[in-house]
């Protein structure tokens, strides 16, 4: 895909211009026939306007030299940050199991991620708590909220989703009061043509084995550089779930108020029914796949912080200031990250070794191999 750059419009004018005359705040900000809170609303904002500044950011960082490599998801923050506010956080089966990729920095944020966990890995910091410096930015991995290490290598989390999601089946026959907790993993829409993705559906629905995964889909229409329609039918990718009698439903990603009730409808099933459902979510890329494309700006995409702040006006549930408010609140919050990152050291030569192996029975016959376990 081209890579569009040049001058954005006046975005402070154009606030000034389209600020809505209603006085009074709507009950619930709607969309077609669904809707929500005003106040969730709000919430689903602000999380998008930190994800932005924080991608704006990092992107930034990598071309200034403080960061060597970025990769994200601009464009995605509205389905992210509703993903992860609906997550079921914590550790263990009871819990959700999070198995993300490169593009998720919308969810963590929303869990309650902190933004300098993130550029401390974009900047390989020895203070990075999910990989110490040794992996890329939005490779995240947390134990006490179950988020599964992410891997470089593309579309992998689809065969291990069944693994926790298999856990969580036999924990939940064992403890009924706990069995809510699913396995959510997401992959873009390039990575359902790898073996990964039909191996999650076919070991989720084995009969009399279904598994509870919630299998996402962000469908941006482009495999790094390679479009879409050069490589699938013209057909939604959640059909492909049909020959596995798997529930399905596309939605649209860049829509706050569809992306909350459609990922509310398939978590509700995928914990009720203990059985596996396909969503699939049609999202923007802003700035291209990664650094490597340069990471222009592309003005034709739809941008769905653009478009929600709009809706957010014209209802009257929050006035130009606010938003300015609210959008220098976040773009200070991600300047004083990075600042802070900068003074903190890189790993060493020496730390090559350190936490690459595991506590066993081994370390007696090898102990300069054992380097300790993280926090310790």
């Amino acid at each position: 895909m081209p890579e569009m750059s040049g001058e954005p419009p006046d975005i402070e004018e154009a606030l000034l211009r389209r600020a809505g005359t209603r006085t009074a705040a709507p009950a619930a900000i709607r969309s077609n026939r669904e809707a929500i809170s005003v106040e969730l609303a709000l919430t689903v904002f602000r999380q998008m306007l930190r994800t932005r500044a924080l991608e704006e950011r990092s992107i930034k960082m990598s071309k200034s030299g403080e960061a060597y490599f970025w990769i994200g998801g601009p464009g995605e923050e509205a389905f992210n940050v509703c993903l992860g506010l609906q997550v079921h956080k914590g550790r263990g089966p009871a819990f959700d199991y999070l198995h993300l990729h490169y593009r998720n920095a919308g969810v963590m944020l929303a869990m309650g991620m902190p933004m300098i966990d993130h550029t401390r890995q974009l900047a390989m910091r020895w203070t990075d708590r999910h990989s110490r410096g040794r992996n890329f930015v939005g490779h995240y991995a947390i134990p006490e909220w179950n988020v599964v290490p992410v891997s470089s290598v593309i579309e992998i989390q689809y065969a291990m989703a069944p693994g926790t999601a298999l856990v969580q089946k036999r924990h939940g026959l064992k403890n009924p009061a706990e069995a809510e907790g699913i396995s959510i993993v997401v992959g873009g829409d390039a990575g359902t043509a790898e073996g990964d993705f039909e191996t999650c559906l076919n070991w989720s629905t084995r009969p009399g084995q279904e598994l509870p995964v919630l299998m996402v889909v962000t469908n941006n229409r482009f495999g790094i550089s390679t479009d879409m329609d050069t490589v699938h039918a013209h057909r939604p990718i959640a059909d492909r779930a049909d020959p596995y009698g798997v529930r399905h439903e596309t939605i649209d990603g860049n829509d706050p108020v569809a992306a909350w009730h459609g990922i509310q409808r398939a978590m509700r099933y995928v914990r009720r029914e203990r059985k596996p459902f396909l969503l699939e979510a049609t999202v923007s890329r802003l700035h291209g796949h990664s650094s490597s494309s340069g990471a222009q700006r592309n003005w034709t995409e739809t941008d769905t912080l653009a478009a929600f702040e709009q809706k957010l006006i014209d209802a009257g549930a929050i006035d130009t200031a606010s938003v300015r408010a609210l959008r220098d609140e976040a773009k200070k919050e991600a300047d004083d990250a990075v600042v802070q990152t900068m003074t903190e050291p890189q790993p060493t030569r020496e730390d090559v070794y350190t936490f690459t192996y595991a506590e066993s029975e081994v370390d007696a016959v090898y102990p300069k191999d054992f380097t300790g376990l993280p926090g310790n």
